[in-house]
């Protein structure tokens, strides 16, 4: 049996979640970035991130503190660390995988005969890997579409052009997202839960986002140093 303090941690690591979510949002109505993708990638990052990406948002984030840096220091400002523009970079991929993840698991949710689709009980015995499957492919997509919005503005590129560097820039770092994810639900669902508490992780579960959060940080280590080889050979832009 899932122990009981284990629930509770799970909703209020969730709340807490929410909150910093709604303190983010709340602040961006009035302080817009200026990249305009920026003003989801805060919000959904601070979903698993909480107080971490809360204050990140605010220390190098916020455009408000930003242009408070720029008067106090000249035009050209306080330039940000390069290990913040990595996570910021990191944290851009993070967001697409995010919120691929959350369609991709209301859906399976929702329609259960979309893991059937995607090769449960043909391909795969666990129902978990087919619905990895589904991740992934929204994932990339979504996660590849931030990128071209980042990308193609900066660059100046056509929209064909804006494609294919969008997933030159984010394929590798999401894959390696993904894999960190993966792998810590993976320990979460067989490991943990399975064999320590005798329980299946389920969606409906606050246990399961909680177990999710954990892994989109796993996900972000595992991202980084590709993200910091990416932004540190221009493939990838500069947050």
């Amino acid at each position: 049996m899932i122990p009981d303090w284990l629930h509770v941690v799970s909703q209020a690591c969730l709340l807490a979640g929410i909150a910093c979510a709604i303190v983010i949002a709340i602040d961006l109505a009035r302080h817009r970035q200026r990249m305009w993708i920026m003003n989801v990638v805060w919000p959904v990052n601070v979903l698993f991130g909480t107080v971490l990406t809360l204050w990140l948002y605010y220390r190098f984030g916020r455009l408000a503190s930003r242009d408070a840096d720029d008067k106090m220091h000249g035009d050209k400002g306080r330039q940000t660390p390069f290990p913040i523009m990595v996570a910021k970079g990191a944290m851009h991929c993070g967001a697409g995988c995010s919120v691929g993840d959350l369609i991709a698991e209301g859906l399976a949710l929702v329609f259960p005969v979309i893991a059937i689709w995607a090769g449960w009980k043909s391909l795969f015995t666990e129902k978990i890997f087919a619905i990895w499957v589904v991740d992934f492919v929204f994932a990339f997509v979504i996660g590849v579409a931030f990128q071209y919005f980042t990308i193609k503005p900066l660059r100046d590129l056509s929209p064909g052009e804006g494609i294919v560097q969008a997933v030159k820039a984010d394929a590798l770092a999401l894959t390696a997202w993904q894999v960190g994810m993966y792998g810590f639900m993976a320990v979460a669902q067989f490991a943990i839960f399975r064999h320590a508490f005798g329980a299946k992780l389920e969606p409906v579960m606050p246990e399961f986002w909680f177990m999710m959060q954990i892994a989109m940080l796993a996900g972000f280590a595992t991202s980084y140093p590709v993200n910091w080889w990416l932004i540190a050979t221009g493939v990838k832009e500069r947050m």
